[in-house]
């Protein structure tokens, strides 16, 4: 039995131009540096253009010989902001082979606090946004027959157990799961109606990664850990694998996939 190229080789993302919006965030961090280990140029974006070239030293000094690493202003409410994007990238760095669909921001409600604005943003930031990235990706994607990597959660596909979540402080809003539902959905469909362009798309669904903050509460931090089979929170770095995998010539012969990095969570 012979292979044409080694693990090493498949993995390797030399040459190759990464886009992770929200790059500089809790999990979006850790999958900028997991492009820049691979050698690839990775754009890291988002609306604080001074906390993404933060970010960019800490990985480039952490990171001996990967790959450049660049800040960019990213804000997916604005159109604009997108095609600036788009055509800095195309412009200046020859194209977009990876693009990361991972940005999320909104407030914290329960059933009983959210209203139109809050569903609406939610709605607009984490499924709408998604659609925006890709459309004005579409051409530059399809010229390097690039992948998409959209990341999901685990409440794209199972609910929030009501018992876990005490009023409005940890509420999981109803906007955030059906948001990340319909991208879940809309990776379904990339994949099929891209994949005439030698197009990748798949989904990453992660849970759970409480951000630092909501770490600091320990009686639900150990409701959390006690609903998982593995019965820990994740943590960014373990994130790093399944998007490696899925983002380079390893996982060629996937698409149309959601990858669960959740500890079990789903499997009762």
């Amino acid at each position: 039995m012979t292979t044409d190229r080694t693990l090493h080789q498949l993995f390797d993302l030399t040459g190759r131009v990464a886009v992770v919006s929200g790059g500089a965030g809790f999990l979006g961090s850790a999958m900028s540096a997991t492009f820049a280990e691979l050698g690839a140029t990775v754009v890291i974006a988002s609306r604080d253009e001074d906390k993404c070239k933060q970010r960019c030293e800490e990985i480039a000094a952490a990171v001996d010989g990967g790959g450049k690493l660049v800040a960019c202003k990213l804000d997916l409410l604005d159109r604009q902001s997108i095609k600036d994007l788009v055509e800095f990238t195309t412009g200046e760095l020859g194209g977009i082979d990876i693009l990361v669909n991972n940005a999320w921001s909104g407030n914290k409600n329960s059933w009983e606090s959210i209203d139109d604005a809050d569903w609406e943003y939610d709605i607009d930031m984490s499924l709408n946004s998604v659609f925006r990235m890709v459309k004005a990706s579409f051409d530059t994607l399809k010229a390097r027959k690039g992948v998409i990597l959209n990341i999901t959660s685990m409440y794209a596909h199972i609910a929030p157990d009501h018992r876990m979540y005490d009023g409005k402080q940890f509420a999981n809003p109803p906007s955030y799961g059906a948001a990340k539902a319909g991208v879940l959905q809309f990776t379904r469909y990339l994949s099929s109606f891209l994949s005439p362009h030698g197009i990748r798309v798949n989904a990453l669904s992660p849970g759970a990664y409480p951000h630092p903050p909501t770490r600091e509460h320990e009686e639900f931090m150990k409701r959390l850990c006690e609903k998982n089979p593995l019965g820990r929170l994740g943590e960014p770095e373990d994130l790093k694998g399944a998007v490696a995998l899925l983002c380079t010539d390893a996982g060629s012969y996937m698409t149309g996939q959601n990858l669960c990095v959740d500890g079990g969570w789903a499997v009762w």
